[in-house]
């Protein structure tokens, strides 16, 4: 199958990159490299013996994107490209709301005129709000609390929208819960530019000594040890997801909201735990004030993916620390 992956280039869609090539389909990476660079193209082609194809641009260039799955003779689209940070989708919603809602009609738009009509979407856990409930499953009420959760249900709901007016649509909404760690080989993996927002790369890059200690943002939670619980999930066993969300589809009309998480919730100290045993390294923290928004507890029931999807999480965080410290330990200092 020729499968076009926008944001190709990023953290997740160069990982799923290389699951769907080794699987026999040809992949068409799509970016502008705003948040990833173009040498991530010369390091799948050390993996996968070859380089994918790969065009620069934005998702809002409807023309370009429609050319694109015309000259690619493309079959179907994992849309990944988007902007990522809850803080700073607080600062800038606007930017948020062009860059994901905007740039996905757009997409659709392209997608429409070409007669493309099988879409994977990477969808967000942010989507549910304050849990009223864990495990978070695919019935629970949905009702973002900032402006990048809210791009990605604005989203959500349009391409529902969507599948209900054609039903010839075939529509994945994976939601994701808290990726981390990297490929086997070392050579990709989750390198943010300037401060990560995210917990794995930061701590990686405590360990490392790149930053002199990582800020934990609570210890007063009613959790084992105080600090916030997450599932989290290894970016091969999320990649993995993907292809087999693209078999669902195959087989299945009409639009599906999915999670993809290990259904196990792992506490921040617990993550510094891990990666200080699997680097060798000591990872020093600052306790500082919980953060607005945050929540005690979050975690996937990851049922329907077993159900529908024929897939499960198998790696476990050992396995997500040891594969983040080899990639980290290749990387550069941080800008």
């Amino acid at each position: 199958m020729n499968i076009l992956l926008t944001g190709g280039t990023g953290y997740i869609g160069s990982h799923t990159a290389t699951v769907l090539a080794q699987q026999g389909h040809r992949v068409v990476l799509l970016d502008n490299l705003s948040n990833s660079s173009e040498t991530v193209v010369g390091q799948l082609a050390r993996i996968l013996g070859a380089a994918p194809a790969f065009v620069q641009g934005d998702v809002r260039d409807a023309a370009l994107l429609e050319r694109v799955l015309r000259d690619h003779a493309i079959q179907a689209v994992i849309h990944f490209a988007g902007l990522k940070a809850v803080g700073e989708s607080v600062e800038k919603p606007l930017e948020y709301f062009s860059n994901n809602v905007q740039g996905t009609v757009c997409l659709l738009q392209a997608m429409r005129a070409a007669g493309v009509r099988t879409l994977v979407f990477s969808s967000s856990a942010t989507v549910y709000g304050e849990p009223q409930y864990l495990p978070l499953d695919e019935n629970h009420p949905t009702g973002a609390t900032n402006p990048y959760g809210r791009s990605k249900l604005h989203i959500e709901e349009i391409l529902g929208d969507l599948a209900a007016s054609d039903p010839a649509w075939r529509i994945a909404c994976l939601r994701y819960f808290n990726p981390v760690g990297a490929h086997e080989s070392g050579l990709i993996g989750e390198n943010p530019r300037g401060v990560p927002n995210n917990l794995m790369p930061y701590v990686a890059q405590v360990a490392k000594g790149m930053r002199a200690e990582l800020n934990v943002f609570g210890n007063d939670y009613p959790t084992t040890d105080g600090t916030g619980v997450r599932d989290y999930i290894h970016v091969m066993d999320l990649a993995e997801g993907h292809a087999a969300a693209l078999g669902f589809l195959a087989a299945h009309t009409g639009w599906h909201a999915i999670n993809l998480g290990t259904g196990q919730g792992y506490s921040v100290l617990e993550v510094v735990r891990a990666f200080e045993q699997a680097s060798g390294h000591t990872v020093p923290y600052r306790i500082q004030p919980r953060r607005p928004g945050d929540v005690a507890t979050c975690f996937a029931d990851p049922a329907k993916a077993r159900q529908h999807l024929g897939w499960a999480a198998t790696r476990t965080l050992a396995d997500m620390c040891a594969s983040a410290w080899k990639y980290q330990q290749g990387t550069g200092q941080p800008a």
